[in-house]
């Protein structure tokens, strides 16, 4: 079986060669990586507060990365187009797609920002609501600072897409590391020197959300580069354009939001089994995102390449960097998973956990390093290239039927009836990686993704 001909690629003149792949790759991994770290250390820092913080702001985070994943939806469809538009050597529509998706992207997060503020007591309790009080109140403070940081951060993931889409991933990282050391410092300022806790932690970030944004945006309004972006009120809605975009953010956005839902509805239900299980949960979470990192950096600068790519019409070679990046992706997990499995112990120790949630992060984390290298990387990686060609609709409809049935009919089934732990929470997504790394894995063989071209 041929995963792509040989014969048909020019290897004298691939659009990337390894050291493009080495510059645009490495500054997206190393991005993914601080981002994390920086996310574990805020996570330690909060965690000295005490039990009920780090409970608030786990709870509150699982709406957080909701709304987050929706926006780097909105990112993804503005990095695909643009790709495209890029490859085919049609720059002008390249930036005129880059203004709707500014316009598209401030639209929605400033009235999601409204909504939230408006409603926020009755939907964290509509959520959340068997919670104890103190961590409910906890809660509602760190929600109501942090939703005010919507809009730029859906700012930011736009404009660091339209950098990446261009092939120049190094700008992003350097903005959002000056960023994360923003953050950190100011939890060092507002939750030790001021003593100000959660509310503390949401101040920090909402300072480093609107500082990113304010760098991105400024440097967007620069010529002599690929994508530019400037005279915001000028800009005026291009339905047909718009819906464009849409058509490949709006079936990502419900592809991701759909996995955070899903994760909202199992935090519900970890949300019972007390605050050490809780606890447990987060630093769990934090420490696989850490070794899932490598992986994620890899994806997603394979949207870029593929994009690239099905917009020059060079199908072939965007099947040749599909398997080269999940080859290399899959390295890349396989190392860090063991590398996160060596440090938890350590991490839990520093964080100042319980020696009951330490026992169950470290239980979870085991488990973890054991199935992840094996399936992952088709569940994930994958679905990046499939993306990237246009192909958003399959992805959707497989990633939400597994996501619903697997993580959470399966996790609530084995709650209820058999009264699992929070292991139940990874036993679920290892079903979800294995069956959605089949399915994906089965549609690029069947080469039927090529036929989505957007532009």
């Amino acid at each position: 079986m041929k995963l792509y001909d040989k014969k048909q690629i020019d290897w004298n003149s691939l659009l990337f060669s390894n050291r493009a792949l080495f510059l645009l790759l490495v500054p997206i991994v190393v991005e993914q990586l601080l981002n994390s770290f920086m996310g574990m250390v805020d996570t330690m820092m909060v965690s000295t507060v005490g039990s009920e913080a780090i409970s608030a702001v786990s709870l509150v985070d699982a709406i957080n990365n909701l709304v987050i994943q929706v926006f780097s939806a909105m990112a993804t469809g503005a990095a695909i187009i643009c790709s495209q538009y890029l490859g085919s050597g049609n720059e002008k529509q390249c930036n005129k797609a880059a203004n709707q998706v500014v316009l598209t992207v401030f639209v929605i997060s400033a009235v999601l920002t409204a909504v939230c503020l408006i409603g926020s007591e009755g939907l964290l309790r509509l959520i959340f609501g068997a919670v104890e009080e103190s961590v409910m109140e906890d809660s509602l403070v760190y929600f109501l600072i942090t939703v005010m940081s919507y809009p730029f951060l859906a700012l930011f993931n736009a404009g660091a897409a339209f950098y990446r889409a261009g092939g120049d991933s190094r700008f992003p990282m350097e903005v959002s590391v000056i960023s994360n050391i923003l953050n950190i410092a100011g939890n060092a300022v507002l939750i030790y020197g001021l003593q100000w806790g959660v509310a503390g932690a949401a101040i920090a970030t909402l300072i480093s959300r609107i500082f990113c944004t304010i760098v991105v945006f400024y440097c967007l309004r620069k010529p002599r580069q690929k994508i530019v972006v400037r005279d915001y009120l000028q800009i005026r809605p291009d339905m047909p354009l718009i819906m464009k975009i849409m058509a490949i953010g709006i079936p990502s956005g419900i592809e991701n939001g759909m996995f955070q839902f899903g994760k909202l509805a199992i935090q519900s239900t970890v949300s019972t089994m007390g605050t050490a299980a809780i606890a447990a949960q987060a630093m769990t979470n934090i420490l696989e995102n850490v070794n899932g990192i490598f992986g994620i950096g890899v994806g997603i600068g394979l949207m870029t390449v593929v994009g690239q790519c099905i917009g020059a019409g060079r199908k072939e070679e965007a099947k040749y960097y599909i398997v080269k990046l999940t080859s290399i992706a899959w390295v890349g997990i396989l190392c860090s998973c063991l590398l996160v499995l060596a440090i938890t112990k350590p991490v839990t120790w520093l964080a100042g956990m319980e020696s009951e949630s330490a026992a169950l992060c470290f239980e979870m984390m085991v488990a973890i390093t054991i199935v992840k290298p094996l399936v992952w990387v088709g569940s994930f990686v994958i679905g990046y290239g499939l993306r990237a060609a246009g192909d958003v609709r399959f992805s959707m409809i497989v990633s939400t039927i597994t996501m619903w049935c697997c993580r959470v009919a399966l996790c609530i089934y084995l709650v209820k009836v058999f009264h699992f732990g929070p292991m139940v929470v990874w036993i679920g997504m290892f079903a979800d990686w294995t069956i959605r790394g089949i399915l994906f894995s089965g549609r690029f063989v069947s080469g039927k993704w090529l036929k989505s071209k957007v532009c």
